[in-house]
């Protein structure tokens, strides 16, 4: 299946046609009301806005092709094949945005500890996100940026943001993070006051308190419009735990501002929970080891709140609740983090007298202390232990990174599965038309186009001391139906998304290079990738017929992480042309 001929094919190239702006709110508004525009040529706030009008009945649904794959980068201006520095990767970024420190009132670490950590296991940025409460509120935003400060001084090298797990109301957690800046502060701590669940008690499922999760994503929009801060980014964590991130509300956040509301974990942190009693806690993965609540969307199966190979069932499931986000032809990134707040093969503990009380008098626990002993029960690894985000940046810098996630140029791993990974559709045997995860290409209907994958094999030991072996990687391949999930918010299956390819990669060694024919293009449609050491398979959620060899349902309470890593891109997406 594996075959390197290229063969030059004609092609169009996507124009983009800049508006003016001087005029900011009247300009963005008779944009997002001009249909003879298409979604891909306006900006963000255009693209928004016009989103807002559709969903009020004010202008008419999208068109296929005018919905297939509008990325941002593409909705922002940038011509993807340019190579211009907002779409462009130049360098891969391994991150995680999703980290607890003493100021949780669930954790333990300074952030220095946390960010010193994650730069010995190779991250380039992080995301501290204690957790929004009414302490973290009334003092801990203040009380933890001066500590990530500090450690951006003393860890140069490493980027280091300032967040918050927010308590998504009528939902589970998220993460919500903003560049730096001299409102970083301010403008986490509003929010946080405004609009976080626990703080207004708005946790409960409900319409009025799903409509206050939705205000307060257009407002972390409305503060990058006011230039408070240079850049906002949303990503909601663990989706699957409890069920109670419906589709319907997922869709809802993606839509309220895309620019903000970028995607879910696509697999969550403690995966150390798995490993057996005796080695570990002997848990769940995830700690998904619960069921259905009160507030749980009655749709889910059981199986939804277990991971697969450590992944959570919204993206493990090949034609599920990603799946059916992405069919409609809009992007949605996932992410691998380690929710880092106790971790498995420590040895400290917090101090004497650090007790709940302490912690809401004073916003934080006192500073760890060592423990005489090695902590084998907790759930957490250390960040870049095992979980990564990479992030395809065009430099090294705070808003590249951002920019990156929003633009979907991403990829997950567990166990440094690979050492590289880079992905790109083109036209068949043009390299120059090649574009990269979370953008789409767009081509003259009836054209060949082609998948390219370049792997690096893993050739030094991930941090269980082994050397993984990658042995399959598979093709996932989705049509596009931009109003499939019109009449069905609730809807989380893509039915006409399966794995159609799968590669033998046992045994290769070094770099090497997978050229795949994706036929010619009639239709829009997606490709997205994942590859395994092949430890555990199974088929599918959704059945052999869809997903052959999918990742194995995890046992609660034996469940090794090391024994079953896997890798997961973002999509590509292809749309025809006249």
């Amino acid at each position: 299946m594996c075959h390197t001929d290229d063969h030059a094919h004609e092609h169009d190239a996507f124009h983009h046609h800049p508006h003016d702006l001087s005029d900011p709110v009247d300009a963005d508004t008779t944009a997002a009301l001009d249909l003879t525009i298409g979604d891909g040529e306006l900006s963000p706030a255009q693209l928004s806005r016009r989103g807002l009008f559709r969903s009020a009945g004010v202008i008419g649904g999208a068109t296929a092709l005018g919905m297939a794959g509008v990325t941002p980068a593409m909705a922002s201006g940038d011509d993807e094949r340019s190579g211009s520095s907002g779409g462009s990767v130049r360098t891969w970024l391994a991150g995680d945005h999703h980290i607890h420190t003493q100021h949780s009132s669930d954790a333990m670490y300074r952030v220095i500890d946390q960010v010193q950590h994650g730069a010995a296991y190779g991250l380039d940025w992080m995301v501290i996100t204690d957790h929004g409460g009414a302490t973290h509120a009334r003092i801990g935003v203040e009380l933890v940026n001066p500590d990530i400060r500090a450690a951006r001084e003393l860890l140069p090298d490493t980027l280091v943001f300032q967040g918050l797990e927010w308590n998504i109301p009528s939902a589970e957690h998220g993460t919500v993070f903003v560049a730096p800046g001299r409102n970083e502060v301010a403008v986490l701590k509003q929010f946080e006051t405004d609009y976080d669940g626990s703080v207004n008690g708005t946790s409960p499922s409900s319409p009025a308190n799903e409509a206050q999760a939705l205000a307060g994503i257009t407002w972390l929009g409305r503060q990058v419009d006011r230039r408070r801060v240079d850049d906002a980014l949303f990503l909601a964590n663990h989706p699957a735990r409890q069920g109670i991130d419906s589709p319907h509300e997922i869709r809802a956040w993606r839509d309220a501002d895309p620019r903000i509301a970028i995607g879910f974990e696509g697999a969550p942190g403690h995966q150390a929970a798995g490993l057996p009693a005796g080695v570990g806690a002997g848990s769940a993965r995830g700690f998904y080891a619960g069921g259905p609540n009160a507030n749980s969307f009655p749709g889910y199966p059981l199986e939804s709140y277990r991971t697969w190979g450590g992944f959570d069932w919204m993206t493990s499931t090949v034609g599920g609740l990603w799946d059916s986000l992405l069919a409609e032809g809009k992007p949605w990134s996932i992410s691998a983090n380690s929710d880092s707040h106790t971790n498995w093969g420590d040895t400290s503990r917090r101090p004497d007298g650090s007790t709940a009380e302490q912690f809401n008098r004073d916003g934080r626990y006192n500073a760890p202390v060592y423990s005489g002993g090695v902590n084998l029960t907790a759930g957490d690894y250390w960040p870049g232990l095992y979980s990564r985000t990479h992030v395809g940046a065009s430099k090294r810098d705070y808003l590249a990174v951002m920019r990156g996630l929003r633009d979907g140029r991403v990829w997950v791993d567990h166990g440094r599965l690979v050492k590289e990974l880079d992905v790109t559709v083109r036209i068949r045997g043009d390299r120059g038309s090649a574009v990269p995860l979370g953008s789409t290409l767009r081509a003259r209907r009836g054209t060949r186009v082609e998948l390219v994958v370049r792997i690096t094999a893993q050739d030094v030991p991930n941090w269980s001391q082994f050397v993984p072996t990658l042995n399959r990687v598979d093709l996932i391949r989705g049509a596009v139906d931009p109003g499939h999930a019109d009449d069905q918010r609730d809807t989380f299956v893509a039915p006409d998304t399966t794995v159609v390819q799968q590669w033998d990669t046992s045994g290769r060694t070094g770099s090497y290079e997978i050229v795949h024919d994706l036929g010619r293009v009639e239709d829009p449609f997606y490709v997205r990738l994942r590859g395994t050491d092949g430890n555990r398979s199974q088929p599918g959620f959704l059945g052999a017929a869809i997903d052959p060899e999918g990742p194995a349902l995890d046992v609660v309470g034996n469940a090794d992480p090391w024994i079953d890593l896997w890798f997961y891109t973002n999509p590509i997406w292809v749309a025809p042309t006249r």
